[in-house]
């Protein structure tokens, strides 16, 4: 990872749609503003939804942009919803963003080269997400070593893999996104691929797909190339589509080191009440003190209750809030340990990180994550 400086070069805009999720629209809006930051005209493209969410999280400050960044919407197909506060469905979203987001965006990207109607840089580039090649199912024999996948871990078995790809139902609606958007992205031969890793970590799948992609890039852990950013405006504007309790962080500065058990299930996991109370009460049998981060709609189909016993019981030691800036509270001295449902994003915060790790695994890529330890 190289260190961050202004380059004078003639000006480049990039536009840059990420998909519609806070765990990829976090790297994202990093790496937009990495770019800002060496020059580039960024125009970064929210669903109309998640346009909503960071108006009322973060106020209209945060989408009005900045000289030279600027933020546009297109519509994600899905029907309206008034509930903002919430994870829109997976599986929906897939099917819809495939389907209907390609006319919107061409559009956009029309109206951003008219010259004479904008006074922008025509576009140079567009960054969007990718998604690997995970094309194939099981016959049921979950401890098979896979040796037909170039450059995975040695001794994976089925069983390790994510939950959609060793599906037996040949129309589950994530295998099949992912089948398109793999089969999709051969097709089309991006220029350029970016990958928010590092080659000494995952050397042997870098050299399996520079074979099949010959142009790739590792960039990461974008999170450190971010923090070198020192631009004013960058605390006005953010991608947490959820509104941020900064007052956690003035209760863990009362705390003594290495102390606090930081709790947060991330974004789009949802659990049943009755799980809820169960890691309620495993915190309280702790004995530890703890931040968790419970979300409105972290509960399926429910409203989030809370034992009263458990509230009594903990008060003194427990603080719950609904979102906080979790990098912010990752590097905090405080924290001891951190419990979460394993998610491919958070381990980049991870690698530099001298807590404890309690990992929970959920359908998508846990599995596989977990094994790279």
């Amino acid at each position: 990872m190289g260190s961050l400086g202004v380059v004078e070069k003639q000006k480049l805009h990039a536009v840059c749609i990420p998909y519609p999720a806070q765990g990829h629209i976090n790297p994202m809006f990093k790496l937009a503003n990495i770019l800002h930051y060496r020059g580039f005209h960024i125009t970064f493209v929210h669903t109309e939804y998640n346009y909503r969410r960071l108006v009322k999280s973060r106020g209209l400050d945060s989408v009005k942009g900045r000289p030279g960044f600027r933020f546009e919407t297109i519509p994600d197909g899905l029907p309206p919803s008034d509930d903002i506060d919430a994870t829109q469905d997976i599986p929906s979203l897939c099917i819809s963003t495939s389907k209907t987001c390609l006319v919107p965006f061409r559009n956009l990207l029309s109206k951003l080269n008219d010259s004479s109607s904008s006074n922008i840089p025509p576009v140079t580039c567009i960054i969007s997400d990718g998604v690997m090649n995970t094309n194939y199912l099981i016959n049921g024999y979950l401890d098979t070593i896979i040796d037909w996948i170039p450059g995975l871990i040695k001794d994976i078995r089925l069983r390790d893999l994510p939950s959609f790809v060793r599906t037996t139902d040949p129309d589950d609606i994530l295998l099949n996104f992912l089948k398109e958007e793999a089969e999709r992205e051969r097709a089309n031969k991006a220029q350029v691929i970016i990958l928010n890793t590092f080659d000494v970590l995952e050397l042997d799948a870098l050299d399996a797909l520079s074979s099949m992609f010959p142009r790739i890039y590792t960039i990461g852990p974008l999170h450190l190339l971010h923090n070198q950013i020192m631009e004013d405006g960058l605390k006005s504007v953010g991608s947490n589509l959820w509104k941020e309790r900064l007052d956690c962080l003035e209760w863990l500065d009362s705390k003594k080191p290495n102390s606090v058990v930081y709790v947060n299930f991330g974004s789009i996991t949802v659990m049943t009440s009755q799980q809820l109370v169960e890691f309620a009460w495993g915190l309280a049998n702790s004995n530890h003190t703890f931040l968790w981060v419970i979300r409105v709609d972290l509960v399926a189909g429910d409203s989030v209750l809370l034992p009263p016993e458990f509230v009594t019981d903990t008060e003194e030691r427990g603080l719950i809030v609904s979102w906080c800036p979790q990098e912010q509270v990752l590097n905090h001295p405080s924290i001891g340990t951190f419990l979460l449902w394993l998610e491919f994003d958070n381990r980049k915060h991870l690698w530099w990180s001298a807590y404890d790790l309690l990992a929970i695994l959920r359908r998508t890529t846990n599995q596989l994550s977990l094994c790279m330890y």
